[in-house]
């Protein structure tokens, strides 16, 4: 290569490399002025969502898995008056309070509306008041008595606004209308209805696991929201059917167009289905025409009865046929299978004179979550002295609307040949 062709590459790549470092240096600087701007997203009309989303949480409340996370859900409505709609958990509070001051763009929020006390909603609330003197607090009677749980030396003399059903806040363009919603699921809970907006801010109503940069931001963009949405909702505030039956009568007059809860994507398409789901879920009515069969299997054996009445009720035209096994699976998921479907089948060995352990834990879930209108089928296994079909009786009598079918099947350690015409009767049983 001659020395002008050297010269000429040496050039162009060190051009190259200047271009490249201009390059890095416009993209830091428009990263670091933007920011702030990319921590809220602007949901028109002057309303802005300021939520987080947490994936270093393992167990939501210490107990349900969230492989997918969770966010927290805040908004900001900037009118002539402010109002900032709950906060956040603590373990996400600095990336919040950056999405509230982006939101504010230096001006003062008047009103704080505190839909819900448990702390994964309500833990900057001292932080708010101490922050901005000026702010009011806006809540049900019950939340303000919960406080000082939360929070010691809350002074909060002329700093609150109590509100009760159908009380209104008028923002200036926006109106907002308050509506108590009673143990959906805790006792000082309430909705927010935006007149304006027709926009339903739900509290923990509507709500599902997974964070939203997994889940989707909104309801259309999420592929299969019902799936996690119903096992928050049965281990969550599946207790309180009757009381989440009254708020969706209180609210049933009302023109919405979107829903926002504290957990999980805003729900804006598909209004109906999120509705329906939600109507049928708090009358206990099942979802799913089918049967769950719940295992717990110290061997396998008891695994293969199940397996063989899965097979037989699906050559009997049974088609929705779902197995869990309780000993190594998610019992949230299996708490949520069983309130989907309109059969369920306890299989389970003896144990300990009673019920494998299991199997006892999924009954007493069941029971603390309200189950029933269910038809239960039962399968036992044990081999010298079986008993644990006697042990779900003894727990499943105290359950209201249950119907336990006839015959209970009994198998010794395997299931055999002369086993057959149980498992065939219970299928019938379970037809008729």
């Amino acid at each position: 290569m001659s020395l002008s062709g050297l010269k000429c590459q040496k050039n162009t790549w060190a051009l190259f490399r200047i271009i490249i470092i201009l390059q890095y240096y416009i993209f830091y600087y428009y990263v670091m002025f933007n920011l702030e701007e990319m921590g809220k997203i602007d949901l028109g009309d002057n309303v802005f969502y300021i939520g987080v989303d947490d994936l270093k949480t393992s167990l939501f409340e210490s107990q349900y898995i969230i492989p997918d996370g969770v966010s927290y859900n805040s908004y900001v409505i900037c009118d002539d008056k402010i109002a900032l709609l709950d906060t956040v958990d603590k373990i996400m509070s600095e990336e919040w309070k950056k999405n509230l001051n982006c939101a504010l763009n230096n001006r003062k929020p008047d009103y704080l509306i505190v839909h819900h006390m448990e702390p994964d909603h309500s833990a900057l609330i001292k932080w708010v008041l101490d922050e901005w003197p000026s702010v009011k607090l806006v809540a049900t009677s019950k939340a303000i008595q919960m406080l000082p749980n939360f929070f010691e030396d809350l002074c909060l003399d002329d700093r609150v606004i109590m509100v009760k059903d159908g009380d209104q806040l008028d923002l200036g363009h926006h109106k907002l209308t308050f509506y108590t919603a009673p143990m959906v699921h805790w006792p000082e809970v309430m909705m927010t209805y935006d007149v304006t907006d027709k926009v339903l801010y739900s509290a923990d109503a509507f709500g599902k696991f997974g964070a939203l940069e997994r889940c989707g931001f909104r309801g259309s963009d999420d592929a299969d929201w019902a799936c996690e949405a119903r096992r928050y909702y049965f281990n969550i505030v599946g207790k309180y059917g009757n009381q989440v039956k009254s708020v969706m009568a209180k609210l049933s007059g009302l023109s919405i167009k979107s829903i926002r809860p504290l957990h999980g994507p805003l729900l804006e398409d598909n209004l109906s289905e999120y509705l329906k789901l939600y109507d049928t879920w708090c009358q206990y009515k099942p979802e799913t025409e089918g049967v769950y069969i719940a295992v717990a299997s110290v061997y396998g054996g008891t695994m293969q009865a199940a397996i063989k009445l899965s097979d037989l009720l699906k050559t009997n035209g049974i088609q929705k046929v779902v197995i869990s096994d309780l000993c190594r699976s998610d019992m949230a998921e299996n708490v949520e299978h069983a309130f989907q479907y309109s059969h369920i089948v306890l299989a389970a060995a003896s144990y300990d004179g009673g019920v494998f352990t299991p199997m006892y834990d999924f009954i007493h879930r069941l029971k603390e979550k309200g189950f029933t209108k269910r038809r239960i089928a039962l399968i036992e296994n044990g081999s010298w002295a079986p008993c644990a079909a006697r042990a779900m009786c003894e727990q499943l009598s105290t359950f209201k609307n249950l119907e336990i079918l006839e015959p209970v099947v009994t198998i010794k350690s395997r299931l055999k040949s002369t086993d057959m015409p149980q498992l065939e009767a219970l299928v019938k049983a379970m037809l008729t």
